[in-house]
C-alpha cells in the first residue's frame, strides 16, 4: 500500500455492540484492572477502527510508557522509552509509524528511519524538558568553552542533537560520560539528571538549567510523607527528580529500570516517583503489588487520545520531516551513543 494514498472512504466508527466487545475482550483483558468496563465501552469502537486501519496503512504504533493505558494496552505495537520506540519503529518493515508520545519522539524516530512516514497524533505535545535548550544555545556553550565535548540527553529536538557530540539516556548517563576519557563535559539539557550523573563519576559536569515540569514538581518532604503513612513502602525514583527526591529514594533509575526495580524488590507495596500514567501501566503485570499513585500528569503526553490517533492515520498527519542534513549530524550523535555500549535504555 502507498502510504501516501488516503483511502476515498472512511468507514463510520463502529457502535459498541455486544458483539464488538465480545470480539474486543482479549485486548480488554490486559488493562481490565485500572480501566473500569463503562469506560471501555467508549473506547472499544475507536480502538478496533483503529487496529483495523493500522492493517491498512501498514503502520506501527509507538506508545511510551507515560501514555494513557487504552493507548498502551490497547493499541500500540510497541511500549518503551523514547529511544526503544525509534530503534523499534526502525527494525520495522512499516511504511508508517505512528508516535504515542511527545515530538521530539518523533523527531528522533524520523531521524533513525528517514524512509518512513513519522506521524503524531497532536503537534502541541511537546515537552518542557525539550524546549528549555535550542541549537543555537549549545553554540554559544561551545563557544564559552571550547574543546569541551557536548553531551546530551535524547530528550531534545533534533536541532539540539545535531549540535551535540554525543547523547546520552538516563540508564547509561554515567557510562556514556565516562566513556569520553576526559575531566570535563557539558552536560545537557536536565539539571537534575546531571545533578545525579555528577554524583556518581569523577568527571566535571557543566550544566544546563532545564526541568521536566513533571518531575520537578515532586519533593523530599512529599516522600517522607509516604513514608510516615507507610514505612514499608519501596519507593523508585526516576534521575529527572530533584536531589532530595532521589536522596529520599530506595532506588534511582531510567523508566525501564524503574520496572526492572519493582520486580527485584519484591516489594508488596510501591510508589513510582515519575508520570502517573506510568503507574496505571506498568501495575497491569504485577497483580500482587499494591501502587501508591503520586498523580502528576504530563500535559503533553494526555494530549495523545485515541480519537486523534484514529484522525492522524485516516488522515496521514501530523507528519514530522528532519531536514537531511540535521537528521544526519544528530543521528551521528545518536549512533556514538549506540556504540559505547547496547545495555538498558531510558
Amino acid at each position: 500500500m502507498n502510504p501516501a494514498t488516503t483511502p476515498s472512504a472512511v468507514p463510520d466508527l463502529p457502535i459498541a455492540t455486544p458483539e464488538l466487545l465480545a470480539a474486543m475482550a482479549p485486548i480488554y483483558e490486559r488493562m481490565e484492572r485500572v480501566v473500569p468496563a463503562v469506560e471501555w465501552a467508549l473506547h472499544a469502537p475507536y480502538v478496533a477502527e483503529i487496529l483495523r486501519l493500522k492493517e491498512e496503512r501498514n503502520a506501527v504504533i509507538l506508545a511510551h510508557n507515560y501514555q494513557n493505558p487504552v493507548v498502551f494496552h490497547g493499541i500500540a505495537d510497541y511500549k518503551g522509552d523514547s529511544l526503544g520506540l525509534a530503534q523499534f519503529g526502525a527494525k520495522t518493515e512499516a511504511d508508517v509509524i505512528v508516535m504515542c508520545g511527545v515530538h521530539f519522539m518523533a523527531e528522533t524516530a524520523a531521524i533513525l528511519s528517514p524512509e518512513k512516514m513519522v506521524l503524531i497524533p497532536d503537534l502541541e505535545a511537546g515537552c518542557s524538558l525539550a524546549e528549555s535548550i535550542t541549537g543555537a544555545d549549545i553554540r554559544l556553550l561551545k563557544e564559552r568553552h571550547p574543546g569541551v565535548p557536548v553531551v546530551t540527553y535524547v530528550n531534545t529536538s533534533a536541532d539540539v542533537k545535531a549540535e551535540s557530540d554525543i547523547c546520552c539516556t538516563s540508564a547509561n548517563a554515567v557510562e556514556v560520560v565516562e566513556s569520553l576519557g576526559v575531566d570535563k563535559v557539558i552536560f545537557l539539557p536536565d539539571e537534575y539528571l546531571g545533578q545525579w550523573v555528577a554524583s556518581q563519576t569523577d568527571v566535571q559536569l557543566i550544566l544546563w538549567k532545564g526541568h521536566c515540569e513533571v518531575h520537578e514538581r515532586f519533593t523530599g518532604e512529599e516522600i517522607r510523607n509516604y513514608r510516615k503513612q507507610d514505612p514499608g513502602i519501596y519507593v523508585l525514583a526516576h534521575p529527572e527528580c530533584p536531589q532530595d527526591v532521589l536522596a529520599e529514594a530506595d532506588f534511582v533509575g531510567s523508566t525501564s529500570a524503574m520496572i526492572q526495580g519493582v520486580e527485584a524488590s519484591g516489594a508488596s507495596r510501591v510508589v513510582m516517583i515519575t508520570e502517573c500514567s506510568m503507574s496505571d501501566n506498568v501495575s497491569v503485570n504485577f497483580p500482587e503489588v499494591d501502587f501508591v499513585r503520586p498523580c502528576n500528569l504530563c500535559p503533553h503526553m494526555q494530549r495523545i487520545t485515541l480519537p486523534k490517533v484514529l484522525r492522524s492515520l485516516q488522515r496521514l498527519e501530523h507528519q514530522v520531516v528532519v531536514d537531511a542534513e540535521t537528521s544526519e549530524r544528530a543521528r551521528r550523535a545518536v549512533e556514538r551513543m549506540l556504540e559505547v555500549g547496547r545495555g538498558p535504555r531510558g
